[in-house]
């Protein structure tokens, strides 16, 4: 009886967990059957408002809305499905040693005589979306002065002119503006009507930001002002695939015999064309047609944000730091894992556009970018990066470029180092002074005082000598005379209440200023 009681209870044991194991299925099932129920819930009511959306626009904006929302749609809908991170941490490895190529060895190439032609193939598009509101500024960002009067936009046109005179070539210059830039922008593009530079525009998408706790937009209607002037977005560069199709200037350009876009960030100045690494890409024989080149360079400790290039699934792909899981973002942000970082300089085929567009086959991954907005509510907004669809393209490639490729200008600080001495401006192109010992930059931080573009512009009489600036920090209630030079690391504090101005002629180096010093006119 012992050996039955026991098989007995052994049997009942087992029973009871198969039992269990059904109960835990069941209960997944329809939790999973659940989620789906709420999901569908979702979308049908975020139909339902898009509707009612839709049917507040007028005229021709109502088609452009409508195909606006499509791309919403779609959005809204993968956010839905997506469970967990997008990348799976085990799965991610180092990308393999010719699929990141040294910018020198595409150099060593030389370029043909016959380049002018591989020019004629080229767009340089310029992402110009942005508006100026972090430095101060009203308006797009791309009208900011940066050197000797030169706006942002000033600079990309003399670049693509002198090119276009060079060359004989005819190289045009589309910019991707979104609704808050569209109207100053193309107020502006009119005097550059005998440039020699054909300049076309289009709009980015304009979608809803989502309520976070209702997931439904924010907008009852489709006005811009008012109550809605907060209640729209531009949804992030990777747009650019969607509305650049959907304008119609892809098709017009590709019938022009154009094959390549040139795309890059309008503040950053670094971003000339190329030669080299266009006839890199001209030059591929048509089987192994290279669709996508990303140009990443070399990660210091002030670039550990930025998103860099592994491989994934057999594929090339950019890793950014809000899809890396909380445990390894310390490990991405290691600069001895991780060398490279991506600079937002993207050459891609407009025949590879075309042909992604047309099969729906554009994946890039999500960007949920919290808000808040009128007084305190919590919003999300969808968005996606241009360069996450790497991973789509036939025979992408990294090639890591020289530093001076990347001279984005996000604050005062990086507008103080491109007005200085550091560089020379010729043809619209920055180029670090030969006067310059050492290739590195200066590491420039400015306190809140310099923020403001006006008011930084206000502190400095001159812009000082920096060709032997190491380290610049500066905070509190500080100007600077005309003629002011600064070598190796300069430190400048002023307390609160307490003023330095720094006197015309001065020279410091290796230099703690703290305290008190007032210069006052008799």
């Amino acid at each position: 009886m012992g050996v039955l009681g026991s098989f007995y209870e052994a049997f009942l044991i087992v029973f009871i967990s198969i039992s269990e194991l059904y109960q835990l299925q069941s209960n997944t099932n329809k939790m999973a059957q659940f989620q789906e129920v709420m999901r569908q819930q979702l979308e049908s009511s975020m139909h339902t408002e898009l509707e009612k959306l839709l049917s507040t626009a007028k005229g021709a904006k109502a088609e452009v809305s409508k195909k606006d929302f499509e791309g919403f749609r779609n959005l809204f809908h993968r956010f839905l499905q997506v469970k967990g991170p997008s990348v799976e941490w085990a799965k991610i490895n180092r990308p393999p040693e010719d699929s990141i190529q040294p910018f020198d060895k595409i150099k060593a190439k030389g370029l043909p005589d016959n380049i002018a032609d591989s020019l004629n193939k080229l767009v340089v598009v310029k992402l110009n979306g942005g508006l100026g509101t972090s430095m101060g500024c009203k308006g797009p960002k791309s009208l900011i002065s940066v050197r000797n009067e030169n706006t942002f936009l000033d600079l990309t046109v003399q670049q693509i002119e002198h090119l276009n005179k060079t060359y004989n070539a005819d190289v045009p210059l589309v910019l991707m503006n979104s609704f808050n830039t569209d109207e100053d922008t193309k107020k502006i593009l009119q005097k550059y009507t005998h440039h020699g530079v054909k300049i076309h525009t289009f709009n980015q998408s304009r979608y809803p930001r989502i309520n976070k706790e209702s997931l439904l937009p924010v907008a009852k209607d489709m006005a811009m002002t008012g109550e809605n002037a907060d209640v729209w977005y531009p949804p992030g560069h990777g747009d650019i695939y969607a509305s650049f199709y959907n304008s119609g200037l892809l098709e017009q350009l590709i019938a022009e015999g154009k094959e390549y876009i040139f795309v890059s960030n309008i503040d950053n100045l670094g971003a000339t064309v190329d030669l080299y690494i266009l006839n890199h890409l001209v030059s591929q024989p048509n089987g192994k047609r290279c669709e996508f080149i990303m140009e990443v360079t070399d990660k210091t400790r002030a670039d550990v944000k930025g998103g860099t290039l592994i491989q994934y699934d057999g594929k090339l792909r950019l890793l950014e730091i809000a899809q890396v899981p909380k445990a390894h973002v310390d490990e991405f942000k290691s600069v001895t894992k991780f060398k490279i970082f991506n600079t937002n300089n993207l050459w891609i085929s407009l025949s590879a556009i075309k042909r992604l567009q047309e099969q729906n086959a554009m994946d890039m991954e999500i960007i949920v970018n919290p808000k808040t907005i009128n007084g305190g509510l919590n919003v999300i907004q969808l968005e996606t990066a241009v360069g996450a669809a790497i991973k789509c393209f036939d025979n992408a490639l990294g090639i890591n470029v020289p530093r001076s490729r990347f001279l984005p200008v996000k604050t005062t600080s990086d507008l103080l180092l491109v007005m200085s001495n550091l560089y020379s401006l010729e043809a619209g192109s920055l180029t670090m002074s030969e006067r310059r010992e050492f290739p590195t930059t200066p590491h420039v931080k400015l306190g809140s005082s310099f923020t403001k573009v006006q008011e930084y512009l206000t502190r400095f009489e001159s812009i000082p000598d920096m060709l032997e600036l190491d380290h610049l920090t500066v905070s509190g209630d500080v100007t600077f005379g005309k003629q002011v030079s600064l070598k190796g690391t300069v430190i400048i504090i002023a307390n609160h209440g307490d003023r330095i101005d720094i006197p015309a002629g001065s020279m410091l180096e290796n230099k703690i200023v703290s305290g008190n010093l007032r210069i006052l006119d008799h």
